[in-house]
């Protein structure tokens, strides 16, 4: 035990918040994933952290202070979930789905002392499989992200389920199910590598639609079965045919103004973050964070984001010419 693990157990405060504050990034991925929720998984870490400082006393010292602050996480996130409703298999349908910038996945590393603990960058935070997971109950989606994201054993999920190792393994095994069968057949590895630089391309000719609001540029780069989800206003539009609407109020001759859209990614895909000038404004403020999902060089669905996570992405509100 380090001389800082001795303070912060022997009720130093100061050496406490410095201890569990190494873990706090990769708790906040961990209680993402559970909520779905950047601002909830903000609350989680919060309320961890002040109940793990209150608990201090019942840390045994034998687990792993790592696992236990998860398990403390994790049964936070159980009780946020009974409190909420919270299974949808519909990003449209989830207006609680915010977006998680890659930039804060980039800051994470396994603790030096615990060499067994996964990065986040080879774990997957994908919007696809986040959806995914929140069509689980949520005690199976503890089960899951335990075992086939964080990769512990059977008797450690148990024991962050506060369970037997035959009830954690049901849950799991239940969970597999679902996930495979909400899942596209076509993704058989989840792990979470940054945007490719297919994917790239493709964002910058999104991009370059955009501000010559080229809307033919836009559709020639869209698949057919095109997918747009606004989340926060819980509205779906499925198929090319449905979306072009939308591309021609955005990029028409009726549009609201003038674009400018700075890159971005999020969930480890590219995304592009929108800035409007409208008619008699002098400066282009925030509109949206759109994430794409690109396959074969077209995209083939948008999660449209509002602009409150903008901060989070170190984005401006405001754009000046």
């Amino acid at each position: 035990m380090t001389t800082l693990e001795e303070a912060a157990f022997a009720g130093d405060e100061a050496a406490f918040a410095d201890l569990a504050g190494r873990h706090r990034r990769e708790l906040h991925v961990h209680c993402y994933r559970m909520l779905a929720s950047y601002d909830d998984a903000e609350d989680a870490v919060q309320q961890t952290l002040l109940r793990a400082w209150r608990s201090l006393d019942q840390y045994d010292g034998r687990t792993y202070f790592r696992a236990w602050l998860y398990r403390i996480a994790t049964n936070v996130c159980l009780d946020v979930a009974r409190r909420h409703t919270r299974r949808s298999t519909s990003p449209g349908d989830m207006g609680w789905l915010q977006p998680y910038p890659d930039r804060l996945l980039d800051e994470i590393a396994p603790p030096a002392d615990q060499p067994d603990a996964v990065a986040v960058d080879r774990e997957t935070i994908e919007l696809t499989f986040l959806i995914a997971l929140q069509a689980l109950p949520a005690r199976q989606r503890a089960a899951l992200i335990a075992r086939d994201v964080l990769g512990w054993s059977a008797s450690e999920t148990a024991g962050l389920l506060e369970t037997s190792v035959a009830a954690a393994n049901s849950a799991l095994q239940r969970a597999r199910v679902t996930m495979q069968q909400r899942l596209p057949a076509r993704r058989s590895d989840w792990s979470a590598p940054r945007p490719t630089a297919e994917e790239r391309e493709v964002l910058d000719r999104f991009i370059d639609a955009h501000q010559r609001c080229d809307a033919e540029a836009a559709i020639a780069i869209a698949a057919e079965d095109l997918r747009i989800s606004m989340p926060p206003d819980q509205l779906t539009f499925d198929g090319l045919a449905a979306c072009l609407p939308l591309f021609e109020r955005g990029m028409g001759p009726n549009r609201e103004g003038e674009w400018r859209l700075v890159p971005t990614s999020a969930n480890r895909l590219p995304a592009a973050a929108s800035y409007l000038m409208r008619p008699g404004d002098t400066v282009w403020r925030a509109f949206k964070l759109d994430v794409l999902w690109v396959r074969d060089h077209q995209i083939v669905e948008i999660t449209t984001f509002g602009y409150s996570r903008f901060p989070a992405f170190g984005l401006p509100d405001r754009l000046t010419p």
